[in-house]
């Protein structure tokens, strides 16, 4: 063999590579739609959830009870700055909360629940303040010359300065702390990266400990080495209770039922999920020009294919109009005739679901 077919060679298994990238996912289609997912009523999903009996009460009862003989441990090692992580299969929400009520009866405590939608920060440190303040009144070493400035109202004071009073010497933080109780502190809510490095900073005052659980299998990538070792200080402990979730799960829209806005957002990710990641941003393009132009009949597929285009998604007009077959095979997009005749895509969904939408497709 010559070089010259060894060239030619080379090229041709070049070109179809490319061709097998550029043609390949248009004949898998999957062939699910939203239509002919089988949804059931939400109401009538939790309260068959709600009828189904506990197995394995006793084995989950001694299981909780072996972890009380840590609890002594546990209060050491917050008394030395450690922050308390607790992970494993299973609800800790009731483990860390009797451990609070038992074992840290000589401290505040503050609860934040993190599974709820929406924490406001500043009031939870605001709280700390003010419970630190208490212990330091009680507190006999507690300087008299530093009472008329925490004595202002914490609310009308700036986060930095909160953080500033939290981590002040104003006693020894070993024996004068209060202690902040945080379920799921991966949970929606404080997931962005804003409000974690908020709670690194919180965490890091003299005078505050953390007792947190995670449950997202991805939680540690939340934080740095910084975080993780000198602000959060983490001491990790596996502690699988095998309860149910059923506080933090009433926070949470259940799969595949009848929900309203929020579940057409989650049957409508499940489909998008099963496309290719190219698909994905070329209906986050839309969706955001939807989002940008609600009055309008809808996005020109010409628009479409010219932004796609610079944003290196598809690199033909043929590539685009496979991702919009699949669209609307899926029934994610519809077609509408605008009043200068040319056609329009648009997405059946209300400005708040597509909102939601693109949030859980952008994360």
């Amino acid at each position: 063999m010559d070089a010259s077919d060894g060239e030619e060679e080379e090229f041709e298994l070049s070109r179809n590579y490319f061709l097998a990238k550029e043609f390949g996912t248009s004949g898998k289609k999957s062939t699910r739609k939203l239509s002919e997912i089988d949804i059931v009523d939400e109401q009538e999903l939790r309260a068959a959830l709600s009828n189904i009996e506990p197995k394995h009460e006793k084995e989950i009862n001694d299981l909780m009870n072996s972890y009380k003989s840590l609890y002594s441990k546990w209060v050491f090692e917050l008394r030395c700055g450690f922050g308390l992580l607790m992970y494993g299969f299973g609800s800790k929400k009731a483990l860390i909360e009797d451990f609070a009520s038992t074992g840290l009866t000589e401290y505040s405590v503050v609860v934040i629940n993190g599974y709820l939608h929406s924490i406001n920060l500043k009031q939870v440190v605001i709280t700390l303040a003010e419970l630190l303040w208490e212990q330091l009144k009680n507190y006999q070493n507690t300087p008299s010359g530093k009472s008329s400035k925490a004595e202002e109202p914490y609310n009308s004071r700036s986060m930095d300065d909160l953080l500033a009073f939290l981590d002040g010497p104003h006693a020894d933080g070993k024996k004068c702390f209060v202690c902040a109780v945080v379920h799921n502190i991966d949970g929606p809510a404080l997931r962005d990266s804003e409000s974690q490095q908020y709670l690194a900073r919180i965490s890091a005052c003299s005078h505050i400990r953390i007792v947190a659980s995670i449950d997202h299998v991805n939680a540690p990538l939340l934080w740095d080495k910084k975080m993780v070792h000198t602000q959060f200080n983490w001491f990790w402990y596996h502690v699988p209770t095998f309860a149910p979730y059923k506080i933090e799960g009433l926070f949470f829209p259940l799969i595949l039922t009848h929900g309203g806005a929020t579940q057409t957002v989650k049957t409508a990710s499940i489909v998008l999920q099963s496309l290719t990641p190219n698909a994905q941003s070329v209906f986050k393009v839309l969706a955001e020009h939807q989002l940008v132009h609600p009055d309008e009949e809808g996005m020109p597929v010409n628009n479409l294919y010219t932004i796609c285009r610079e944003r290196f998604l598809v690199s033909s007009q043929f590539t685009l109009n496979s991702h919009l077959t699949e669209f609307k095979d899926h029934e994610l997009v519809k077609t509408r005739r605008h009043s200068d005749g040319q056609d329009c895509l648009h997405i059946p969904l209300t400005t708040e679901a597509l909102e939601k939408l693109v949030q859980e497709i952008s994360q």
